[in-house]
C-alpha cells in the first residue's frame, strides 16, 4: 500500500457513493484528513505505520495551536472514519484509532432571532429588483422551512409540490428536499412564502406550478443555480442589518424556525422531522432554549436574581 493519495481518493469516493455525503462534508474531512497526513514525516508510506501515539501527537499538537475542542473532535470523527473504512477494505490489519476517546465538546444553544427580528429581516431585499425579489423568495422559503442551505441551494421547480383539494378548492404547499444520505422528505411551507416565490418566478416568465422540471428554483442571470456561497453571504449580510452579536449566519433562520416551532407548542417529533434530524437529541437542544432566556430575565430583573 504505496500510494497513500490513491488511497484517499478512494476513500473519498467511498463517502460520495457508498455514504451519500455531501460535497461540503467531504471537503470537511478532506481538510482534517490533509491536515493530519501532513502532519507525518515525508518518508511515511503506508498507512499501516500509523500508530496511537501518533495520533495522539498530531491532536496534541491541534490543541496547542488553539483549536477549540469542536474542532479538535471533528478531525479525530474524520480520522476515525478513514481508519474503519480500511479495516472493511482490508486494507490495514489494525485500527489505532478505535480507543481513542473523543474530546469533550460544550454543547452550545444554537442562536436564533425573535420573530420582530425576522419581520424586519423580511423587509430588507430590494424588491424592485429580480435580485432583491429572489432573496425575499429565499428568505421566506428557509424561515417557513427550516430547511439546511445545501438543501435549499439544491431545490428545482420541481421539488414544489402543490395539492390541491377539490372539496374546498384550497390549496397546500409543500417543497420536496434531499437530506443528508440521501434521504428524502417533503416540508410543508405557508401563503407568505408562496407568494414571494411566484412573484420572483413571475420575472423569469414562469410561476410556481409551471412544471418545468430540472430548472432551478432560485437562478443567477444565466438561469444557472444560484451558487450556495452567494446565498450564504447575501443572507448572512442581510442578518447583519437587523441583528448583532456572533453566529449570524444564514442557518440562524433554521435555528429560529425550530425554536418558535416549539415555543408555539408544536411537537418535538414533528419538529425533528421536518428539520431531518436523524437523531432526536440533535432536536432536544431547541427544548432548552426557552428556560435559558427565562434564566437571563429572571436574573436581570429579579431582586435576588443572581
Amino acid at each position: 500500500m504505496n500510494d497513500i493519495k490513491l488511497i484517499m481518493d478512494e476513500f473519498y469516493d467511498y463517502l460520495k457513493k457508498e455514504r451519500a455525503f455531501s460535497s461540503h462534508t467531504i471537503d470537511a474531512y478532506r481538510n482534517d484528513l490533509d491536515r493530519f497526513i501532513l502532519s507525518f514525516p515525508k518518508t511515511l508510506s503506508d498507512l499501516n505505520q500509523i500508530d496511537k501515539d501518533m495520533i495522539y501527537n498530531f491532536l496534541s499538537e491541534e490543541f496547542d495551536k488553539n483549536y477549540k475542542s469542536k474542532t479538535i473532535a471533528r478531525r479525530l470523527a474524520s480520522i476515525k472514519s478513514l481508519f474503519k473504512y480500511l479495516i472493511r477494505s482490508e486494507q490495514i490489519s489494525q485500527n489505532p484509532s478505535i480507543n481513542i476517546k473523543t474530546p469533550k465538546v460544550e454543547k452550545k444553544l444554537p442562536n436564533f432571532v425573535d420573530i420582530k427580528v425576522i419581520d424586519k429581516l423580511m423587509e430588507i431585499p430590494d424588491i424592485k429588483t429580480t435580485k432583491g425579489l429572489r432573496d425575499r423568495a429565499i428568505i421566506e422559503l428557509f424561515y417557513s422551512t427550516g430547511i439546511r442551505l445545501s438543501e435549499l441551494a439544491n431545490l428545482d421547480l420541481s421539488s414544489i409540490i402543490i395539492d390541491s383539494n377539490k372539496n374546498t378548492g384550497e390549496e397546500n404547499y409543500m417543497v420536496k428536499v434531499l437530506g443528508k444520505g440521501e434521504k428524502e422528505r417533503i416540508i410543508p411551507f405557508g401563503k407568505e412564502a408562496k407568494y414571494w416565490i411566484d412573484k420572483y418566478l413571475n420575472t423569469r416568465g414562469f410561476s410556481i406550478n409551471s412544471g418545468l422540471g430540472n430548472l432551478p428554483l432560485f437562478a443567477n442571470s444565466k438561469e444557472k443555480p444560484v451558487a450556495y456561497s452567494t446565498i450564504k453571504r447575501r443572507i448572512r449580510n442581510y442578518i447583519k442589518l437587523v441583528s448583532e452579536g456572533e453566529g449570524l449566519g444564514p442557518h440562524i433562520l433554521r435555528h429560529s424556525f425550530a425554536t418558535h416551532m416549539i415555543d408555539r407548542g408544536a411537537d418535538i417529533r414533528s419538529v425533528q422531522e421536518l428539520l431531518g434530524h436523524s437523531s432526536l437529541s440533535s432536536t432536544q437542544i431547541y427544548t432548552h432554549i426557552k428556560p435559558e432566556r427565562m434564566k437571563k430575565v429572571h436574573a436581570n430583573a429579579h431582586p435576588h436574581g443572581k
